[in-house]
């Protein structure tokens, strides 16, 4: 459950969503909770079906749900047509961390000469900010994180505590790098001699649109000779690999554990489930859908959801289906011997 950082009331919550309320106005609102934990001074939400088994029983000082569950509300209700983008919104209200944020230069952080500082910014114990940097309006570099020369940070950009940004990366406005990430370091690039592997300079730089978000300990390396680019309102989850010189389109999401191999372009409006991985120099059109852990070897040109493998099933049949896999070529081979000789008579 969430607290709110100062005191709220009904009616002031209503008012943030922009959405009419039934219920005491002047009810005091101190958090956020599920339908089932809610106190009498919380605010609950349905967003799925599956738990109106919940909202029956709910002790919630009011529920944010479609108007269609209204019906079922035992409690003062605010209606609205998305409720989880309603939650969403509501939840920066009670979000208690940028209160947290002093404005200034922690003494122990390290601030090199000719850095550029807008306004109210924040660089917390033992940071790190190298020369040529420029930082906009309410930056937050959190602690232990690390901003290489040259780099670009756009106003109202978080870094949270032990981030690295290599240098001359770009990053836009509002965006937010959890823990342990790294943009802009090496890519992978080797050439092979026949016996060892020389390293190919990475030359290029990251560029990082307006609103994007990269979670804890993903990884976004920098271009070979151009730039790795990522567009506006991107959303990366935790533990996520961007190979160099790849690009991907505003407004696409990418679920844990996704590994994007060199060159590859990601269209608009893209979703990447866990654990999916794309081969290298491959385009993928806007609209596109992967679900958790297919592997893409070829391009796709048409919006739509894909997938690849094998769902989980008794180990028993698994093994026997994969004797049969082994026999799929022959099996074609003899259908298509068979089709042959059929047609021929």
């Amino acid at each position: 459950m969430t607290h709110a950082p100062h005191h709220l009331t009904l009616a002031d919550i209503a008012r943030h969503l922009g959405i009419t309320f039934e219920g005491d106005a002047d009810q005091p609102i101190r958090g956020l909770a599920t339908l089932k934990e809610a106190e009498p001074d919380q605010v609950a939400f349905l967003a799925n079906r599956a738990y109106l088994k919940d909202l029956a029983r709910t002790r919630a000082a009011a529920v944010l749900l479609h108007p269609e569950h209204a019906k079922h509300c035992p409690v003062p209700r605010l209606e609205i047509d998305n409720p989880y983008l309603g939650y969403a919104n509501l939840s920066q209200l009670f979000d208690p961390l940028p209160a947290r944020d002093k404005p200034g230069i922690h003494p122990t952080a390290v601030v090199a000469k000719g850095v550029t500082l807008g306004k109210n910014v924040s660089i917390q114990a033992h940071a790190v900010v190298e020369e040529g940097v420029t930082l906009g309006d309410d930056v937050v570099v959190g602690a232990g994180s690390v901003i290489g020369a040259d780099c670009i940070i756009g106003e109202r950009t978080r870094l949270h505590a032990n981030v690295t940004v290599c240098h001359g990366v770009v990053i836009g406005k509002r965006v937010i790098l959890q823990s342990g990430c790294v943009i802009g370091g090496d890519g992978f690039g080797f050439a092979h001699d026949g016996e060892g592997w020389h390293k190919i300079a990475q030359l290029g730089g990251v560029v990082l649109g307006d609103d994007v978000e990269v979670g804890s300990c993903s990884s976004i390396d920098r271009g070979a000779l151009g730039d790795t680019v990522i567009g506006d309102d991107v959303k990366i989850d935790s533990q996520v690999q961007i190979a160099h010189n790849v690009t991907i389109g505003a407004h696409s999401a990418l679920a844990g554990c996704v590994g994007i191999a060199g060159s590859t372009r990601v269209g608009r409006h893209c979703m990447l489930g866990g654990g999916v991985g794309l081969s290298g120099h491959l385009t993928l059109c806007d609209g596109v859908q992967v679900t958790g852990m297919s592997l893409v070897t070829n391009s796709i040109h048409k919006p739509g959801v894909y997938s690849s493998g094998t769902g989980a099933m008794g180990n028993t049949q698994w093994r026997k289906n994969a004797v049969r896999f082994k026999q799929l070529d022959d099996i074609a081979k003899r259908l298509s011997r068979l089709e042959k000789n059929t047609s021929d008579t």
